[in-house]
């Protein structure tokens, strides 16, 4: 393409070039794991997991995203806010902490007339997988060149990530360094985002942290400490997604959390008042944040970056139903699209699952759009955009190309995709 006007539109409309170098993915998983089985695992279980074209976004699209992010920081450090939103969590959501909980993920469709934030999550996945991805880049073109990041930038976000885990182990024991991480998830090795597990071990362990894969089962509880494989656990990188840990087989973990034996991060505190889904309703109920006290800037941004959000009730069933085209409807505790529905799609019998309660409606915003293929058959993917945060400060941007109803790792020329800024 002509790249001597650059911009988010026209780059993601009519660049087709292949930016991924698979054989230098290929030596960067080799490199960090140790092992070059890591690249044919990958290929085999999911060989959608990485597109190869990059997304371009504006700078002001950027700065959008990054505006939504600190005034809903701002609203969730307020006592109103947190006392309405736990006051009808979980008790273990209530459990004080001082942890911050790692990789927030605030996730937005991003588009040409706008952006809307459309949920966030608190234990977001791929980071350290496009940092990988961010290793083998190839630049298309002269202008793309300069926003390639370099190996040292890629090891600077790496060791912030680091520090990251550090800082959460320092703000709840702050007596000795942090010396055993056990990364947890149902049956971790079955997960589509194990190579990152991989990753994540690999990592700590570079920095003389010794780090566990494990399943809850491989936990122990006992003398007041969390047990991995008889050894004492000080760090939990929690990945699992029994949010309020209720699961029986979540005891142990359950109990050192409450406990205050071990640090949990990303927390039950952390998903009440981040990434339940009701959440959304409130951040974007006027008379509500003018109650807690939010501030009018403040709510301005709030109520233009999150889309119309309301929880399905009896009282608004009939409504809803009637408008469901121009809604997105996900359950309270949702995650990665499960059971997530477009308004649209929508049969009789799903409907009375939602209206039955634990849902959401959510107004529609259209993702972006990036042309992957020209020609009479162009292929045109939809994306998100993905902002990794910790302590409020965004770390590092991540787009996921996909086709149908919500994100997905099954879609051909899908995946994670870099994210650039044009200048």
């Amino acid at each position: 393409m002509n790249t001597t006007h650059i911009n988010a539109d026209n780059f993601n409309r009519e660049c087709f070039c292949i930016s991924l170098d698979e054989a230098a993915l290929r030596r960067s998983m080799a490199a960090d794991i140790g092992d070059p089985a890591l690249f044919e695992l990958v290929q085999d279980r999911l060989p959608s997991l990485f597109s190869a074209r990059p997304v371009v976004l504006s700078q002001a699209q950027v700065r959008g995203m990054a505006q939504l992010i600190s005034a809903l920081e701002s609203v969730v450090a307020l006592p109103a806010y947190r006392e309405e939103v736990l006051s009808r969590s979980t008790p273990i959501a209530r459990h004080p902490t001082s942890a911050k909980s790692v990789f927030m993920g605030y996730d937005f469709h991003v588009n040409a007339t706008g952006l809307g934030l459309i949920e966030v999550n608190t234990n977001a996945g791929g980071a350290l997988l496009n940092a990988l991805l961010a290793r083998a880049q190839r630049a298309c073109c002269d202008e793309i060149e300069t926003l390639v990041p370099t190996n040292a930038q890629v090891d600077a976000l790496e060791a912030v990530w680091v520090a990251m885990f550090e800082r959460e182990w320092r703000l709840c024991q702050p007596g000795r360094p942090l010396r055993t991480v056990a990364i947890v998830d149902a049956s971790p090795e079955q997960q589509y985002l194990y190579p990152e597990f991989l990753l994540f071990q690999t990592l700590f362990r570079r920095h003389g942290i010794q780090a566990f894969i494990a399943d809850p089962a491989q936990l122990d509880w006992r003398d007041q400490r969390l047990w991995c494989d008889g050894v004492a656990i000080d760090l939990v990188y929690n990945r699992l997604t029994d949010f309020a840990l209720s699961e029986p087989q979540h005891a142990h973990l359950h109990e050192a959390h409450v406990q205050d034996a071990v640090v949990l991060t990303p927390h039950p505190q952390a998903h009440a008042l981040w990434a339940d889904k009701r959440n959304l309703a409130l951040l974007c109920n006027p008379s509500m944040l003018q109650a807690m006290g939010v501030s009018e800037a403040t709510q301005a941004v709030l109520l233009a970056g999150i889309p119309h959000t309301e929880v399905v009730t009896p009282a608004n069933a009939e409504r809803l139903w009637t408008e469901r085209k121009h809604f997105f409807f996900k359950p309270f505790a949702g995650y990665g699209g499960k059971a997530a529905y477009r308004g649209d799609k929508l049969t009789h019998r799903v409907w009375a699952e939602i209206a039955a309660g634990g849902y959401i409606a959510q107004a529609w915003v259209a993702p972006g759009e990036r042309t992957i293929s020209g020609g009479d058959s162009a292929q045109v993917l939809k994306f998100d955009v993905r902002n990794y945060v910790y302590d409020g400060q965004v770390q590092s941007l991540a787009a996921r190309l996909y086709q149908g109803q919500t994100t997905n790792f099954r879609t051909p020329g899908g995946g994670f995709s870099p994210v650039y800024i044009a200048p």
